[in-house]
């Protein structure tokens, strides 16, 4: 009998590996929403066999020594859990749903570091975010819808970045003050994170515009916090607005993991105080473009030179924890994560069809406190807002839903 293989956990799942918290688990929440109903065994059957034809997936965490000075992920033939099941319908059964898809990670020693629950004709796939992210598993959904209905789920060509805008005169805000903080709501006794969702129209952009759609829900977010700020009497400070970057291909190829790479968008208090619209989002759009041109690890060079094999995991866990609670006054305002155009059609056949609304959820553990994640599905834009309730309350989150909607329509300006 062969040993199983084994892969070192790379940067950015040992640094998660190392700061776990249970009271705020590490998920990543996605949501789709079918018209028709779905078929328990095919689909069972389907998923199961996507997880085989993206067998990265199918891993967990090696068992080792104290004094081991890597985590391994541990590659099996097969799910040691069954990962589809079905929730009983009842009137509370997708918010409880939605619950536990914050509150219940599924465990690392387990593989896969997934679960998915049906509730209905809604599709709730929950994910271990040491393990994995969103469009990864993504994928691998896509792959079961195909395999279920039989239907074509390539994914589409990904949009064409509009022509580089003109330069402006003003410079890129420095990064090396702490940034602003998100102001403190009314904090929800229970511990973990509380989350809400939301459908909106796509915001208009003019033909020809030199700004694409992520800059303007980047602009939305950043004048959503200001306001909030101001609401609550926040000194004005700059704000960092951290959006994940990903380059890896949509097809069948795709690595499976966690493949992102964080870059920070910078704003002045002065840009956000009664803008120009038209010259913020031309100036987000620069800043946007050339983040994502400039070639950097995913965690940049310190997380890198922290997770290098130098001493036993437990001691560089100890270490990484204390840096982290160091570093907080620095760590971004928020995270602004936009998936984009959905790149699948996510079809599951004629009896079930095609999905309608896909929500997806970042964990939002302090001290961001909050994190705004964005698709769209059908041309309409899904928004989940996702909180620690250290910071904020149901109500909080709802205020700012509607900041949100309010600033997106801001954005829409007229050639």
């Amino acid at each position: 009998m062969t040993a199983p293989v084994r892969i070192p956990f790379p940067v950015v799942d040992e640094v998660s590996r190392h700061c776990l918290q249970e009271e705020e688990p590490e998920t990543v929440h996605i949501e789709v929403h079918l018209p028709g109903p779905v078929d328990q065994m095919r689909l069972r059957k389907a998923f199961t066999e996507a997880l085989h034809r993206h067998p990265r997936i199918l891993m967990r965490e090696a068992r080792g020594p104290w004094y081991r000075r890597r985590y391994e992920w541990e590659l099996t033939p097969e799910p040691d859990v069954e990962v589809v099941t079905f929730a009983p319908p009842g009137p509370r059964a997708l918010q409880d749903a939605r619950t536990r898809a914050l509150t219940e990670a599924p465990p690392l020693s387990v593989s896969p570091p997934i679960r998915l629950e049906v509730v209905d004709s809604v599709l709730f796939l929950t994910i271990n975010h040491t393990a994995l992210d969103g469009p990864a598993c993504l994928r691998v959904l896509a792959t079961a819808a195909e395999l279920y209905g039989g239907r074509d789920n390539a994914p589409a060509a990904p949009p064409v970045r509009p022509a580089e805008p003109r330069q402006e005169s003003s410079d890129t805000p420095t990064t090396w003050s702490p940034p602003a903080r998100v102001a403190p709501g009314t904090p929800d006794p229970s511990p973990g994170n509380g989350m809400l969702v939301t459908e909106l129209p796509l915001p208009h952009r003019p033909k020809g515009s030199p700004y694409t759609v992520n800059d303007q829900l980047m602009v939305t977010t950043a004048l959503t916090i200001a306001h909030w700020n101001r609401e609550h009497g926040a000194r004005p400070r700059p704000l960092r607005i951290t959006m994940p970057v990903d380059d890896r291909p949509r097809d069948t190829t795709m690595p499976i993991g966690n493949g992102t790479r964080l870059v920070e968008v910078p704003f002045t208090p002065s840009e956000l105080n009664h803008p120009d619209m038209t010259a913020l989002l031309r100036r987000t759009a620069e800043r946007t473009r050339a983040l994502k041109a400039l070639p950097r690890p995913q965690l940049g060079h310190g997380a890198a030179l922290l997770t290098a094999p130098w001493a036993p995991v437990a001691a560089r866990a100890a270490l990484t924890r204390t840096l982290r609670r160091a570093a907080a006054p620095w760590t971004s305002t928020t995270l602004l994560s936009n998936i984009g155009r959905i790149p699948y059609p996510l079809d599951f056949g004629e009896e079930t069809g095609r999905a309608h609304a896909v929500w997806f959820s970042a964990p939002a553990r302090m001290p961001r406190g909050l994190t705004v994640t964005t698709a769209s599905t059908a041309g309409r834009l899904h928004l989940a807002l996702r909180w620690s309730r250290a910071l904020l309350s149901h109500g909080d989150g709802a205020h700012l839903r509607d900041l949100f909607e309010h600033y997106l329509h801001t954005t829409e300006v007229t050639p």
